[in-house]
């Protein structure tokens, strides 16, 4: 659904500030989602976990009755062609072994063959997907697409964004309710802060876009969420909310100045016909880089904290799990920074 609401997006709004506003707001809608489903969340947990499930399926099942009568498509009604029904299997396969594999490692010394195993399959599986779009005469990915330096660039970028994302919101929830005995709803308030991107996106964002350009201000984006991973490090037993609240803010901040960027990045330079695929490939990576990052986190946890059962060896392996939000937030830096002197900046002149 992301993608094709992207495309739409895409599609009805031409390249330049107008379709990064509506973009931004795009991103802002999606952003007040996230803290709204925080809070409800915790409401529905206090009352049954099971609602937590349940709840998402009755409110898809409005929108699968009332979207088709709101949005509009015009490309509706056109040949659509055939779709890659294997390489879609080729790909979702390579990438679930890819993630699984990842949760193996929580035992390294535990049947280690078939970890080696699974990671062997996603390999020949993602080989697999490359020679089924190279052979097919409809491909679900042209290969050609990929020479985009911008494309490739702002994929990797929010791979890792989203792994190191994900990764701190699941040892910030096992820190407030396992080691600080917080309740759900009391964790879902707490986060509630990251938020503050719904207000901040499609305010600031644009003018900073406009000002610096999309991978300066996605590259600050990075810095401030680093800055919030070092910040949270420090977590202790005595820690109070004050304490943790600069992190939540500084991720909110960094949430706000990414997100938005970032598919903007992907689709700079690509054909009009080819938004939707482009679209497409920044969103895979951002739901595989949360798996990635949710199973690294969780293999390094477990892993770390082994036998023992013992507050300060739970908190302590919180603390070396926080590693994998901090690398992944370095290296997307790194990513970015590549950038600075690429297209980004001339095409900002270009539109000023």
């Amino acid at each position: 659904m992301t993608p094709a609401g992207l495309a739409l997006i895409t599609a009805n709004f031409p390249e330049g500030p107008q379709r990064n506003r509506a973009v931004m707001i795009y991103a802002s809608t999606a952003s007040a989602g996230f803290s709204l489903g925080l809070v409800a969340g915790g409401l529905l947990a206090a009352i049954d976990w099971r609602w937590v499930f349940f709840a998402p399926m009755v409110l898809a099942a409005i929108l699968l009755a009332i979207g088709p009568r709101l949005i509009t498509d015009r490309n509706a009604g056109t040949d659509r062609g055939k779709f890659d029904i294997p390489g879609a299997i080729a790909l979702t396969g390579a990438m679930l072994l890819a993630a699984y594999g990842v949760i193996r490692l929580e035992h390294p010394g535990e049947s280690t063959e078939w970890t080696i195993a699974v990671f062997a399959a996603s390999a020949l599986l993602w080989l697999a997907f490359i020679l089924i779009e190279r052979a097919s005469s409809a491909p679900l990915v042209r290969l050609g697409i990929l020479r985009s330096g911008s494309l490739i660039r702002a994929n990797l970028g929010a791979l890792l964004f989203a792994g190191s994302f994900f990764g701190f919101q699941f040892i910030a929830s096992l820190y407030l309710q396992e080691l600080l005995g917080w309740t759900p709803m009391q964790t879902s308030l707490a986060l509630m802060a990251i938020g503050i991107d719904a207000v901040v996106a499609p305010i600031l964002t644009p003018r900073l876009v406009d000002r610096f350009g999309n991978v300066r201000v996605i590259l600050a984006g990075f810095l401030l969420a680093l800055g919030c991973y070092g910040l949270f490090s420090r977590m202790g037993f005595d820690w109070t909310y004050a304490a943790m609240f600069p992190s939540m803010l500084l991720l909110g901040l960094a949430f706000a100045l990414g997100y938005g960027p970032l598919t903007i990045v992907a689709t700079d330079g690509i054909a009009e016909d080819e938004h939707g695929l482009a679209s497409g490939l920044v969103n895979t990576a951002i739901q595989f880089g949360a798996a990635l990052g949710l199973s690294g986190v969780s293999a390094i946890a477990a892993y770390m904290l082994g036998d023992a059962v013992s507050p300060e060896a739970r908190l302590e392996s919180l603390r070396v799990a926080l590693l994998v939000p901090l690398a992944a937030a370095a290296l997307g830096a790194l990513v970015m920074a590549t950038g600075l002197r690429g297209r980004d900046g001339s095409h900002r002149q270009a539109v000023a």
